[in-house]
């Protein structure tokens, strides 16, 4: 029997109010589900703007438990359109403990699990190690009415153990919930470099694992706190949007541009990934017996 699902993505600006972002979000998804999407993900924290632009202790006061209002909203939304949601949300998991949280619901509301980011950046305005404890579930997918989804955020999009383990989980579709732009500084000299560089990368796990990834992204330029500059990079970040969807032969099957706001739908032949590992038997042959030292910091012999 066939089986396909539809999926969308969620491209938006984030506001400075919380709560406007939530409602705005909660529309969107019952948007998308009036569209025939049977998974909806956001993108990376997208209840608030960017804060780890700067460290700054006052921003802890943003995250939320899960359980928590903004869960709780989510799974009445999943209920309500009888849709499954991936959503990326600040977790505060006990005092002095928080997370950067991907939640999955199911269709009916339940919450199907979480997942944690496991690689978390320190760059310039991507102070998230100030913010953020690394996870500590592991690579996960997760069973939810269409299909079997995972779940990996942002930088962990560059890592590509992290894609491998997830999809030898079962995942199907792999979502990454993402909020990466430009320097605006550096923009006219790099820009075009660095968001091929982000598509390929993510193309590329697509095709070494066969499965679907899916990628929203968040537009619009935010300042950083302040307004101050970090040396030549400018006092800010522009999102560049360009949410994808790409096939287990790594085919960009439906894109956004890079400033519009927008609803991104694919259509998943699920089917396709049984097909393409079995035309490109990567999985088959993988080396288990010889990559003991991939646990390695570095290899000094």
């Amino acid at each position: 029997m066939a089986r396909s699902t539809r999926i969308a993505l969620v491209q938006c600006r984030a506001e400075p109010d919380p709560a406007e972002n939530l409602r705005r979000m909660l529309a969107r998804i019952g948007e998308a589900a009036a569209g025939g999407a049977r998974v909806v993900c956001t993108p990376e924290l997208f209840r608030t703007r960017y804060f780890c632009q700067s460290e700054d202790h006052a921003h802890f006061e943003l995250a939320e438990p899960i359980p928590g209002p903004a869960s709780e909203a989510l799974a009445q939304a999943a209920r309500q359109h009888r849709v499954a949601i991936v959503a990326s949300l600040f977790e505060r998991r006990a005092a002095g403990l928080f997370h950067n949280t991907a939640a999955v619901f199911d269709a009916d509301g339940s919450l199907r699990g979480l997942y944690r980011k496991m690689h978390i950046p320190d760059d310039p305005r991507y102070y998230e190690k100030f913010y953020f404890t690394p996870g500590d579930l592991g690579f996960r997918s997760f069973a939810v009415e269409p299909a079997r989804v995972g779940v990996l955020v942002c930088w962990d999009q560059w890592f590509p153990e992290a894609a491998r383990l997830t999809a030898l989980g079962g995942a199907e579709i792999l979502f990454y919930p993402t909020a990466i732009g430009w320097h605006p500084a550096e923009k006219q000299e790099y820009g075009q470099e660095q968001i091929e560089s982000w598509r390929l990368i993510q193309r590329a796990h697509a095709i070494a694992n066969g499965i679907f990834v899916a990628v929203p992204n968040r537009v619009g330029f935010e300042p950083a706190a302040g307004g101050a500059g970090d040396g030549a990079l400018g006092a800010g970040i522009e999102f560049w949007g360009s949410s994808f969807v790409c096939a287990p032969d790594g085919a960009v099957i439906a894109q956004a541009g890079c400033a519009e706001e927008t609803i991104v739908y694919a259509d998943c032949d699920l089917e396709w990934v049984q097909r393409q590992r079995t035309h490109w038997p990567f999985l088959r042959d993988r080396r288990v017996d010889a990559y003991q030292r991939l646990t390695e910091r570095w290899l000094d012999d």
